[in-house]
């Protein structure tokens, strides 16, 4: 039994519904942050905030997809769950951390242009 190919299913319909699950929360939150920054034009705020959902989705996959790449050869079930886990929650810290990096970003956005009114 090759449990490589069963790990490796099982990782991506993890990563995957995590993947979907954060970015639509993310995005349907960001539209309020979003349209703060930029209160004139409704159009442009959707747009931005398509491609920030575009990029967010591009980034993950890709490295979920990497990460399969660095993995060693399975050899049991017990290798599988903690393969899976290591893995996941590596990728969930990730995401953790980009998320609170564009906040920081954002804010810091929102209060330079605060300061210039």
């Amino acid at each position: 039994m090759n449990y490589n190919i069963i790990a490796y299913i099982i990782y991506i319909i993890i990563m995957s519904i995590i993947i979907i699950q954060v970015g639509l929360i993310c995005y349907r939150n960001g539209t309020i942050w979003v349209s703060y920054l930029i209160p004139e034009n409704p159009s442009l705020c959707r747009y931005t905030n398509n491609i920030l959902l575009t990029g967010y989705y591009l980034v993950n996959i890709g490295y979920s997809i990497f990460r399969i790449s660095t993995w060693e050869n399975i050899s049991n079930a017990t290798s599988i769950i903690a393969t899976i886990a290591s893995i996941s929650g590596n990728i969930i810290l990730l995401l953790a951390m980009l998320h609170y990096f564009n906040i920081i970003i954002i804010r810091l956005f929102i209060s330079s242009k605060n300061q210039l009114l």
